[in-house]
């Protein structure tokens, strides 16, 4: 029990996928003006890295080191993850048309976050059981969901407050980015029993 909850404290602020290994940067910067849609990306990455992260765990487990294919880990993990969101497309596009349009601009981006691939690789490479990669799935998600709701947050304060002009949009917002990874790093003192 004390490993999945260190899993979990660890991979929402020690290790943040964001903001200490710099994975999903692209969304981090781009679907973060708004905590709206920052929300909605969140709980889109959330479902998606946790499907993905068991899917490319059995094929990993039961398909790639069985059969000593494990340099083919990267590119099938890819293929594997582009294919969940386009058939989790289809399917809600067909039994729920409402999330789909909530998610709906959300979910080809996905796509491409490299957090997905990143966290389906480190669950592998950590050597965790499956109890444990669906958990550090489900924290890692939770802590990007965080990261990208207090950016989206901060950023909205940003457009009220007074802004040098040579330091408006992404100047700002960078240092912005970087002040707030140097605040998740005093997490990197906690020591979990």
């Amino acid at each position: 029990m004390l490993t999945y909850i260190s899993i979990f404290i660890t991979a929402i602020f020690v290790n943040n996928i964001i903001l200490s290994q710099f994975l999903g940067i692209c969304p981090f910067l781009g679907v973060s003006k708004k905590i709206d849609s920052a929300l909605g990306m969140g709980a889109a990455v959330t479902f998606v890295m946790l499907l993905s992260t068991i899917v490319t765990y059995l094929i990993q487990a039961y398909l790639l080191d069985p059969f000593q294919l494990g340099y083919m880990q990267t590119i099938v993990f890819i293929l594997v993850i582009a294919a969940l969101v386009q058939m989790l497309e289809i399917v809600l596009k067909k039994v729920s048309p409402a999330l789909y349009q909530a998610l709906g601009v959300f979910l080809p981006l996905i796509t491409t976050n490299c957090a997905i691939l990143g966290v389906a690789i480190l669950v592998i490479q950590k050597d965790f059981s499956l109890v444990e990669s669906v958990v550090y799935a489900v924290s890692t998600a939770i802590g990007f969901t965080l990261a990208l709701t207090i950016f989206a947050g901060i950023r909205e304060q940003l457009n009220w407050s007074e802004v040098p002009k040579a330091m408006k949009g992404t100047p700002i917002a960078l240092i912005t980015a970087g002040l707030l990874a140097l605040a998740f790093m005093g997490f990197s003192g906690i020591k979990i029993c």
